[in-house]
């Protein structure tokens, strides 16, 4: 994790840039046992002779419900520990399409202890609001480097004074032991507790899936979970156990992460990202893309870090915890390609589809377009049908034999935003049930924009603050409000750098810079902005000795005011 306002910094840079040189040795450090054939792979991972399956358990390498049917964690993290007055949040990422939520709890040797009653009433909300509920304890976060850390024996110690509020809820909840368990000194010591506390749980009679994090501040670096996993998993008497893999600066690099995530696949051993972060810092430039298209292909879960109140708050997917303010960041998570939106399936433990649905929808009717403008278009088309239920449509962009999923909808028709002037699309259309059954693609419609795409007129607002600075770099954020009475798409940002600072990197739309001059397209999930709405754009620059704001800004031809 990126640590919450309430906490100190938990990674060293000197350790965290220290291990990245590591990487280039993982595949040697981490072999997860011999090739084997998919069959023998799964064979491995199957529980113990006479484990019964309690709730979500593991079988084949996957995350199962109870009733058999596989389960896709697709959510976030919350920080309820530090937050316990934001209740309303379970039910804001549950809007915005979320199945599961990581709920950051303490056992007090750190933070303030939550107490069975709160954890209760947390179960009871994640319920509620139809989430699978993962729960873990934070205290643990960095043991060996961290000196405030808690041990897993501890933490292990306060899941068993919690056995009666958890028992019977194996259906809805996770035990997740212990955030990022071990820091970077000597992280090979992660797996004898990571074992015994496993043991130490089964003992006690938890049937829960049971999560564990990985050492070096949860991104394995060294390769320890990696080439321990095996021995921790079969150490589990129930073979109900899950790794979880934190993504940050370390995975900046397609390879990286493909060959990490595709190395516990191949062995059948489950694993889920349990936290991501996508924009830069000055450790380096996570690569979420490939992150969200791994796990999506892989069908792999994945919880993004957070949902609001971090120190760093370019991590922050909703500002001040308002769902109706999410950030860049927060847009990627939600909307973007890959994202939650269109890629969540709610738990069928909530009344979803029966595990043995394997019947696919009906195509959905031809596509007709309306509302064409230079950068967007409203597309409408006849309901598929289903023997169950539809639960949602994908809208692509057929190019040739390639598709591009633009767009997720639960109803008949979709808004495609960012589109490229005077340009010809093809646009089709799947839809989807509970059980994740696709149907046939729709007939085409082919669609050509409108030829001026310039912004048109509006009134507006930017903000621009910079969040963090460094010898020769900082971290900058611009917020852009629409402050008039109609959306806005397809805007262009111009402002100008008085001390020569340049842009290295940005998410949430794409700069391009001609001296101190520079002009900001949007990415697909920011290029609307509604009436009285905004987007956050964060980026990361380089800089003199100073770093003077710039003065102005406008949207195309339109002056801006600053706050």
């Amino acid at each position: 994790m990126r640590t919450a306002r309430s906490t100190t910094p938990k990674r060293s840079p000197g350790g965290l840039l220290g291990g990245l040189a590591a990487l280039l040795g993982l595949t040697v450090l981490a072999t997860l046992g011999p090739a084997a054939t998919p069959t023998a792979r799964a064979a491995e991972a199957d529980p113990p002779s006479g484990a019964a399956a309690t709730g979500l358990h593991i079988r084949d390498g996957r995350l199962l419900e109870g009733n058999g049917n596989d389960f896709i964690m697709r959510g976030v993290n919350h920080a309820h520990t530090w937050y316990p007055g934001e209740t309303q949040s379970l039910a804001d990422v549950k809007a915005l399409g979320a199945n599961t939520v990581r709920v950051v709890l303490s056992n007090g040797h750190r933070w303030t202890k939550n107490s069975p009653a709160d954890v209760a009433g947390v179960i009871d909300q994640c319920k509620a609001n139809r989430l699978i509920c993962v729960l873990e304890v934070h205290d643990t976060t960095g043991y060996g480097e961290e000196p405030a850390a808690a041990t897993l024996d501890q933490a292990a110690d306060y899941w068993i004074g919690l056995k009666d509020v958890l028992a019977g809820e194996e259906d809805y909840v996770i035990v997740n032991i212990g955030n990022e368990p071990w820091g970077n000194t000597n992280p090979a010591g992660w797996t004898a507790p990571t074992t015994a506390a496993v043991k130490k749980l089964r003992a006690a009679g938890f049937q829960h899936t049971i999560m564990v994090d990985a050492p070096n501040w949860g991104q394995d670096w060294q390769g320890v979970m990696r080439a321990n996993a095996r021995t921790v998993y079969d150490a589990d008497p129930t073979g109900n156990l899950i790794f979880s893999i934190h993504m940050y600066s370390v995975f900046d690099t397609a390879a990286e992460i493909t060959d990490y995530l595709n190395a516990f696949v191949d062995a059948g051993l489950p694993l889920l990202i349990g936290e991501f972060g996508g924009p830069p810092d000055q450790w380096g430039d996570p690569d979420e893309d490939t992150m969200l298209a791994a796990a999506e292909q892989l069908r792999l879960g994945y919880l993004a870090w957070s949902w609001s109140g971090n120190t760093d708050p370019i991590l922050d997917l909703a500002i001040d915890f308002d769902p109706g303010r999410l950030s860049g960041w927060g847009q990627r998570i939600f909307h973007g390609v890959n994202g939650i939106a269109q890629t969540a399936r709610e738990a069928t433990v909530f009344g979803g589809a029966a595990p043995d649905d394997t019947q696919a929808p009906t195509a959905p009717g031809t596509p007709a377009a309306s509302a064409v403008t230079a950068t967007s278009a409203t597309l409408t088309w006849a309901a598929a049908t289903d023997n169950v239920g539809v639960t949602g449509y994908d809208v692509v962009r057929v190019t040739g034999g390639t598709e591009t999923v633009l767009a997720a909808s639960t109803t008949p028709t979709a808004t495609l935003t960012g589109l490229t002037a005077g340009t010809t699309y093809t646009f089709a259309v799947y839809a989807r049930d509970a059980a994740g059954n696709r149907s046939p693609r729709s007939a085409t419609v082919t669609v050509t924009t409108e030829k001026d795409g310039g912004t048109p007129g509006t009134s507006c607002s930017v903000g621009y603050r910079v969040v963090n600075e460094w010898p020769g770099g900082f971290q900058g954020e611009i917020t852009i409000r629409n402050t008039g009475t109609t959306a806005l798409s397809g805007w262009k940002l111009g402002f100008t750098f008085p001390d020569g600072q340049t842009i290295t990197n940005m998410w949430g739309g794409t700069p391009t810079q001609n001296g101190g001059a520079v002009s900001v397209a949007p990415a697909s999930y920011t290029s609307t902005i509604p009436a009285s709405g905004a987007v956050t754009v964060g980026f990361t620059g380089s800089k003199g000795t100073t770093n003077t704001a710039p003065a102005a800004f406008t949207l195309g031809t339109t002056p801006c005011t600053t706050p």
